[in-house]
């Protein structure tokens, strides 16, 4: 399934140029993904889609009122709350054990650099569960994080693309 994610942020890099999921379903086949691999691709894509959707955070309607302060408005708005300053995300025992230490600590690292904002990090969390694995590997995880980013038509600052793709393998300590 993630090799099917990633051909599709490579090839569609902007998310409005992607195909609608049928159309993508023959290209990813042309291509010569296995039928299981586009399915669980094209199932995970549309749950970001749906997510993203709900979230009126990425719309020009939600900046417009969080510019004019109408913060009111943004969080009567459906499928999105603001998160408070002071508030702390508890993660729950399945996600603990579906994550694993390492991509909760990565998430966490993301969040507290500023890179990662509430809205998006929810996303990342109910995408990351809807992944398979137990727990789901680091390098998965990231590939889940590029994918939010791109549901929003957003790219990531450049040091935060080089976290996300760089193998920590192959680096060398000095």
């Amino acid at each position: 399934m993630f090799e099917v994610l990633v051909y599709v942020y490579e090839n569609y890099w902007q998310g409005d140029a992607c195909p609608e999921l049928h159309q993508l379903s023959r290209k990813l086949t042309a291509v010569g993904f296995e039928a299981d691999e586009i399915e669980a691709a094209l199932v995970w894509l549309n749950g970001l889609n749906i997510a993203a959707q709900n979230t009126q955070r990425g719309t020009p309607e939600a900046a417009s009122m969080i510019n004019t302060g109408a913060v009111a408005a943004l969080s009567a708005a459906p499928g999105f709350q603001a998160q408070s300053a002071g508030s702390l995300r508890v993660y729950s025992v399945a996600e603990q054990e579906h994550l694993g230490a390492q991509a909760l600590g990565f998430v966490s690292f993301l969040e507290s650099s500023g890179v990662l904002p509430a809205h998006m990090r929810e996303i990342v969390m109910d995408r990351a569960m809807a992944a398979p694995g137990d727990p789901l590997a680091l390098d998965d995880l990231k590939i889940i994080v590029l994918m939010v980013y791109w549901s929003f038509g957003e790219e990531p600052d450049a040091l935060v693309l080089d976290e996300l793709c760089d193998d920590a393998d192959f680096r060398i300590a000095h």
